[in-house]
């Protein structure tokens, strides 16, 4: 998951937070992290973080507070502090690396947010939840991918020759699949899918998005109650078995919903517009839908649109040669592991071909994705019938007038006017 604290206010109840000393002052440490892309390569990571992976795969990294910790780039580095449970993933112990940002002690993660948990409280949620994503609930979504897939095309061909593919295509698929999952009734879909826009769209103001994030949870904490009383065949009726309470219950729903949105939306609209750049790549997939499998793997690897993770040191950890001290924090480079030539040859080729098994943009660990299955299936649903059903799409504008989401914690694209010849 990508680095996204909790907005809620502290808990008093929340456990004591470790401070480390201050930070003694590293010269040699990089001032800041890298995030620019070279000019006219949407899709590659920061030209800087291959020269550091190059020379050394953790480097001291000074914190826009002044903390110094560490940025990890390697392959191996960022896949080994996944797995180590002596790194925490709570929020309230770690510092924000990007200028602009939190400043000052981070919330802890809100109720219901696996990502800044550590054990026992980790533990509780995921067990609970994994059984929930079963073959057969998987198996019931594809269907639904199919068909939501399939009514949204119909829709954009009757509209076309044009089409924003983010606002006709990218956004409603993973919303209505949200619905699907959580048990949102047909006839409040409208109203949710309407607030969910609201939160994702580039012109919304604050204001408009603070009622709209209110609304929601309005509609989950409504929700829960109804499955409580009349439980149906969906995640949410499930968990109503379990000890967990309605604020747990809204607040996983909270966390599913902004976990599931924004990054599979995302990787909906820019795979399209990788695929759209390399038509060699976009000629193999239409050429043969069987392929989905793989270049769902290869466009999570080549993209990496949730860039960077972090933890902090529990304890002292040695790891490739350097100490990591208790309370430094470590910032997690997905978008330079997933192009370790160590790892994966050739790495800054899209190659739709290529066995991307291993990649960490779903993470590693305790805290894999939990949803990564959901969105496998929309996205192996999705690429292969929009580039099947539209053999002539193409982008309406120049690449370099495609609005790119830069300095947000999810990359992508916030429009892609896409155009095809009509039949």
């Amino acid at each position: 998951m990508p680095l996204h604290p909790g907005h809620r206010a502290p808990d008093a109840s929340a456990p004591e937070r470790h401070v480390p000393a201050p930070s003694a002052p590293d010269h040699s440490a990089l001032v800041k992290l890298p995030t620019a892309r070279p000019a006219g390569c949407p899709f590659d990571p920061p030209g800087e973080l291959a020269a550091l992976r190059t020379e050394r795969p953790l480097t001291r990294l000074r914190f826009p507070d002044g903390h110094v910790g560490w940025l990890a780039t390697g392959y191996s580095a960022v896949r080994a502090i996944h797995a180590d449970p002596r790194f925490s993933s709570r929020y309230e112990l770690m510092h924000y690396p990007i200028e602009g940002g939190y400043t000052g002690e981070l919330p802890p993660a809100p109720v219901g947010d696996l990502t800044g948990l550590d054990a026992p409280g980790h533990t509780r949620y995921r067990r609970l939840l994994m059984g929930k994503f079963t073959v057969r609930r998987m198996r019931q979504l594809t269907s639904r991918a199919e068909e939501i897939t399939t009514e949204h095309l119909d829709a954009m061909e009757r509209r076309g020759p044009t089409a924003d593919l983010v606002e006709a295509f990218a956004k409603p698929l993973p919303a209505l699949m949200i619905c699907e999952l959580l048990g949102v009734p047909y006839a409040g879909r409208e109203v949710f899918q309407r607030h969910v826009a609201t939160v994702m769209t580039q012109s919304s103001t604050m204001d408009e998005v603070v009622a709209a994030t209110a609304a929601l949870q309005d509609i989950l904490a409504g929700l829960v109650a109804a499955k409580r009383a009349e439980p149906t065949d969906d995640l949410l009726s499930d968990l109503t078995t379990t000890d967990l309470t309605d604020e747990e219950l809204a607040g996983i729903g909270s966390f599913l919903l902004a976990a599931g949105l924004d990054t599979t939306a995302n990787m909906l609209a820019h795979g399209t517009f990788a695929l759209l750049s390399h038509p060699h790549q976009l000629a193999a997939l239409r050429a043969d839908p069987s392929l989905a499998d793989q270049a769902v793997e290869e466009l999570l690897r080549y993209l990496s649109i949730a860039p960077t993770g972090a933890r902090s040191a529990l304890e002292d950890v040695e790891l490739e040669g350097q100490l990591i001290k208790a309370g430094e924090t470590v910032i997690l480079s997905i978008e330079a592991a997933n192009r370790d030539p160590e790892r994966f040859p050739d790495p800054d080729t899209l190659d739709l071909h290529r066995k991307a098994t291993g990649h960490l943009s779903f993470g590693h660990g305790i805290h894999q994705c939990l949803g990564q299955q959901l969105a496998r299936v929309e996205m192996r649903v999705a690429f292969p019938a929009l580039v099947t059903r539209f053999p002539t799409l193409r982008p309406a504008v120049p690449p370099e007038e495609v609005p790119l989401r830069h300095g947000m914690n999810i990359y992508g694209v916030h429009r892609l006017p896409v155009t095809w010849d009509e039949r």
